[in-house]
């Protein structure tokens, strides 16, 4: 209860002591008290007022009996007023007085209660501290008996383990996955703790690194022999071992780089220039540089293909037996834990081992030949020089890769010496590098990679070798095609490059283009010396210069147009490489089609001239006299067929390309057939007379066009129209109307044409209606092939006779209109 009246009190007087201070402060204003405030009494009510400094500032600045006598007035002065606040505040500092009084007995009191305070903390902790300390020993003790148990339970199950791993060399390699599970163990129990200085398993411990030693020896032995021979009991012995003793990983790595250290050595030296030219005969002068001299370029190639050979045969062997290697870890599972061994070295993300060896192989390939070759330009040339023998070994190097993988994947994993099995994996899901192509990494293409600059090399090499005959054979300036062995050289040229890329696919589509460019410069060439002048398609006199230039430039487009299809023929060459080719082929057909096409055009326009002739001939007379008359040809049929054969003898035989002939003149007669019978249909007028000689001309036709075809009847549909209209021209104009011909074979604008023969002149023809010529008539169904064309011009002669009858006020059409109407109807109709 005193503490409440202490806080209590000594909040009363502590609001004493501020109203007295207060009117202290009230009263130094008003009162007496005023006097002081002076401004040299200012100074000492300053917070860092300094005696010592004030003395000095006054000893220097002021007279000191003047100012030491106003100093002794200030202090009289205070005491007076501090007189007069004792005297008129008496009974309040009395009541102050008081409440300290009180306040010390409460500290008094505070002060007796912390003492009791303390001296029960005291006895706590002499009742605590005792038995922390015992706990505290009690447990370093326990702690010491564990310590002592765990070693000493270690030291007897060391003693145990080595006793039992004597035991187990004694059996040999049959037992050494358990002397390795053995030692796994041990390696386990000395985890952690320091064995050494202890007496009782000091010479186990050495035996047992003696042992270690040995086992992992014994374990590298049989996994070198058992990946040599190829046995997956062997390596799977082995890798059992390993991976008891904890150490498969380290092992596995070691192998892999063993294999890329044995390659890179052999890349080295099958590669390097001084073994290389070195001759056979080494007791040389001392001191005397040995270099290859053009006399033992051959001794050096030959060594250096032989190198080679032996070099992918190692690369081949080192491959077979990681990846061996990598499928007996795919297949092997421990028999304790079931781990797959491929996982424990392929996790946390990292690449199959045979990925590894093979990207590790070619980057070596591409680096050492790249250095070798920049450092001895004879090396350099026999590659380039040499590619297609270069790329057979890599495809030789690929293809008993691709092989062996293949039998690998067939053949099962034997058994045996604690090889476990995983059954369970299908086989889908193990991914060989060699068969199944990554979507990110083509090993084949790694592999070629290091290839490219030396094919790059070749591949120009051969282009140039292809384009030098021709470039030879087509001098500047000259004008003369290239002679029959100037042919073969380049024939045999191409057949050569051919020949030699076809130990790979991608070489011969790559060559295969270069001969297509090869073809195409000849193409070039040879259209340079065709002459395009009009004395190149003349058919009046014999042949010109130019002719017969064109002639020789056709005849040798057509000789290696053969040689090149004969090469694709008889070649097994790739789908693109025979399309490159193909394509190359068909310009020179366009060239030779192009060389020819003046004169062409030529003898089209000649045999048109003498065609449109026949209306100058009279067809208008009666049948002559006598039961069997004779009725020779037309004499512009004679003069066709003396033009033909003249034309074929003279022009077109010197030729040596008959089917492209036959290909090109089989369109002349056509045409020739077409124009025969466009103008018989035009004959007008045509009597019974007339007929007998266009029928007689008729057959004399086929003959006229027989030299321009193998055989008439491959002329098609011209030649069934030739034969089919004969007939018509003695049957009536009723029967020609129902004829089945008609329409199908015949079209009907030409029977109209022919009907408008057997039509008086009223009835004028087309032609005849537009007062057009012959020629111009021709002309325009040339320009009007369409039949609706052609009709629609018929029916306008058509309605100006029907116009022309009424406006005589004629009663009766021709009898052949009505016919000529129906048939027009049924063509319009039909159209």
């Amino acid at each position: 209860m005193k503490k409440p009246s202490y806080h209590l009190h000594g909040v009363h007087v502590t609001n004493e002591v501020a109203a007295m201070a207060a009117g202290d402060a009230e009263s130094s204003r008003t009162g007496p008290f005023q006097e002081l405030n002076d401004e040299c009494y200012a100074e000492f009510l300053d917070e860092e007022f300094d005696a010592k400094t004030y003395t000095a500032h006054v000893i220097h600045h002021a007279v000191i009996a003047e100012h030491l006598a106003r100093l002794a007035q200030g202090i009289s002065q205070l005491d007076r007023e501090l007189h007069c606040q004792v005297v008129a505040r008496h009974e309040d500092l009395l009541a102050q007085a008081t409440g300290i009084e009180s306040l010390e007995g409460v500290l008094e009191m505070m002060q007796t209660r912390i003492a009791a305070l303390q001296n029960t903390v005291d006895r706590i902790r002499t009742k605590i501290v005792d038995p922390y300390n015992k706990i505290v020993v009690r447990t370093a003790q326990l702690a010491r008996l564990q310590v002592a148990c765990d070693l000493l339970r270690r030291i007897i199950r060391i003693l145990y383990l080595s006793k039992r791993l004597q035991g187990q060399l004694q059996g040999g390699s049959r037992e050494l996955t358990k002397a390795a599970q053995s030692l796994n163990e041990l390696d386990y129990l000395s985890q952690g703790v320091d064995l050494s200085g202890i007496d009782v398993i000091e010479n186990d411990l050495l035996f047992i690194s003696r042992v270690r030693l040995e086992v992992e020896n014994q374990a590298k032995r049989i996994l070198e022999q058992g990946l040599e021979i190829q046995n997956p009991s062997q390596v799977g012995t082995a890798l059992q071992v390993f991976y008891n003793l904890g150490s498969l990983r380290e092992t596995i790595i070691s192998v892999v780089d063993g294999y890329k250290s044995s390659v890179q050595e052999s890349i080295t030296s099958a590669l390097d220039i001084k073994v290389l030219t070195q001759p056979a005969n080494t007791r040389g002068a001392p001191g005397r540089a040995v270099i290859p001299v053009p006399g033992n370029t051959a001794t050096f190639r030959a060594a250096l293909w032989t190198n080679l050979e032996k070099l992918m045969d190692l690369i081949c062997a080192a491959c077979s037996q990681v990846q061996h290697l990598q499928k007996v870890l795919t297949k092997k599972r421990d028999p304790v834990s079931h781990v797959c061994f491929i996982d424990e070295i392929v996790k946390d993300g990292h690449p199959d081992i045979l990925y590894i060896f093979w990207n590790s192989i070619t980057q070596m390939l591409s680096v050492e030949l790249q250095k070798t070759t920049e450092a001895s330009t004879f090396l350099k040339q026999a590659l380039e020089g040499e590619f297609p023998k270069l790329l057979r070994l890599y495809n030789e190097l690929w293809k008993r890769l691709q092989q062996y993988s293949a039998n690998i994947q067939v053949a099962p994993v034997g058994s045996g010496s604690g090889l476990e099995l995983d059954l369970t994996t299908p086989e889908n899901d193990i991914q060989d590098l060699f068969t199944s192509t990554k979507q990110d990494y083509d090993p084949e293409k790694a592999l070629k990679s290091s290839l490219q600059p030396y094919e790059a090399a070749y591949l120009s090499k051969s282009l140039s070798r292809l384009f030098d005959p021709i470039n030879l054979v087509f001098p500047q300036g000259g004008y003369s095609p290239p002679s029959n062995d100037e042919m073969d050289s380049i024939i045999k040229t191409i057949a050569s490059e051919l020949n030699v890329a076809l130990v790979d696919p991608g070489l011969t589509i790559a060559v295969a283009k270069n001969v297509a460019k090869t073809v195409q410069l000849f193409c070039v060439k040879s259209e340079q010396l065709l002459c395009t002048q009009g004395d190149a398609s003349q058919v009046i006199g014999p042949l010109t210069e130019g002719q017969r230039r064109n002639v020789a430039v056709v005849n040798s487009l057509y000789q290696l147009q053969q040689a090149v299809s004969k090469v694709i023929s008889g070649l097994a060459l790739p789908l693109d490489a025979e399309r490159a080719l193909t394509a190359s082929l068909e310009s020179v057909q366009a060239l030779m089609g192009s060389a020819v096409q003046p004169l062409l055009m030529s003898v089209t326009d000649s045999v048109e001239a003498i065609l449109i002739t026949m209306h100058q001939e009279d067809f208008s007379g009666p049948l002559p006299a006598g039961d069997k008359p004779d009725m020779p040809c037309s004499l512009y049929m004679r003069e066709l067929q003396g033009f033909v054969a003249r034309v074929m003898n003279d022009y077109f035989r010197p030729l040596q390309c008959l089917d492209f002939l036959y290909d090109s003149t089989e369109a002349i007669a056509q045409r020739a057939i077409a124009l025969f019978i466009r103008h018989a249909c035009l004959l007008r007028p045509l009597g019974e007379g007339g007929k007998m000689r266009l029928a007689a001309d008729f057959a004399q036709m086929e003959l006229a066009v027989a030299p321009l075809c193998r055989r008439v009847s491959d002329l098609g549909k011209a030649y069934r129209l030739l034969r089919s209209f004969r007939p018509l021209l003695f049957q009536t104009s009723e029967h020609i109307a129902s004829s089945q011909t008609v329409g199908d074979l015949i079209p009907y604008s030409t029977i109209l044409h022919f009907l408008f023969t057997r039509a008086p002149a009223e009835l004028k023809s087309p032609h005849q209606r537009a007062e057009w010529s012959i020629a111009r008539y021709s002309q325009w169904l040339d320009d009007h092939p369409s039949e609706k064309d052609r009709l629609t011009l018929i029916r306008g002669a058509l309605e100006a006779y029907v116009q022309s009858v009424r406006a005589r006020q004629g009663r009766n059409f021709a009898p052949v209109y009505p016919i000529m109407l129906q048939l027009l109807q049924k063509a319009t109709s039909g159209t």
